[in-house]
């Protein structure tokens, strides 16, 4: 990965009903300057602020050549392009096996730091018609990843995300992604895990849960919309 990445798209949207939803994941692609607060772009929106958004999760980055493999996965039928998985930042050449937690990026004004992966929900089954996407999502780890916003200002697609600093033990996202999903009881990948001071707050609160109970929380109504 190069230290200036260049965005292809950056994308805001607004909260509506859509797939049986009251969803913000429909999103436009924005080509003029933006604020960009301590909570996220100006003029994007989130419905579910309980699970989504907030200062942790102020922005959302999902590769674009990940498109292609669920093209190939599930074939041509849907239009597999950016910003289907609600993404504000769309770039290639940054990946889950790339991107560090705790990355830190100059974007325009501001200075953005990855916080932790995105966590696949059930409203990308109804977003895409696809029983159990998130799930496949969650297991081949192609996920995206999150932001929190260091230092506000005013940002733009035509600005690149310029990495200004790494964490000396940083883990890749698809190594946060191995162990939180893959192996959530293994003690040691907890304890490496909870060495990661920029790891969100709800995340590391899980990491302790686990090493404390020796169980998971139940994932169904975050990946399947059930108990």
């Amino acid at each position: 990965m190069s230290n200036q990445n260049y965005l292809d798209k950056v994308y805001c949207g607004q909260v509506a009903q859509h797939y049986g939803l009251e969803t913000a994941i429909d999103k436009s692609a924005v080509n003029t300057d933006l604020y960009l607060s301590i909570t996220g772009l100006e003029s994007d929106q989130c419905a579910d602020q309980h699970h989504h958004g907030g200062a942790e999760r102020a922005l959302h980055q999902y590769p674009l050549e990940h498109y292609a493999f669920w093209r190939k996965k599930y074939g041509s039928d849907h239009k597999w392009q950016a910003p289907g998985m609600g993404e504000n930042l769309s770039c290639t050449g940054m990946t889950e096996d790339t991107v560090c937690l705790g990355d830190r990026y100059q974007w325009g004004e501001a200075i953005i730091e990855v916080s932790q992966p995105r966590s696949p929900c059930f409203k990308l089954n109804k977003r895409w018609d696809i029983e159990d996407f998130s799930v496949d999502m969650q297991a081949l780890r192609r996920c995206g990843w999150l932001y929190r916003v260091i230092q506000p200002g005013v940002v733009s697609v035509k600005q690149p995300l310029v990495l200004v600093g790494r964490e000396p033990n940083a883990m890749t996202i698809r190594e946060v992604c191995e162990v939180f999903f893959g192996d959530p009881l293994n003690k040691d990948g907890l304890l490496t895990l909870k060495q990661q001071c920029k790891l969100s707050a709800s995340w590391m609160d899980k990491v302790v849960q686990r090493l404390e109970k020796n169980e998971v929380e139940n994932w169904n109504f975050r990946l399947l919309g059930r108990a």
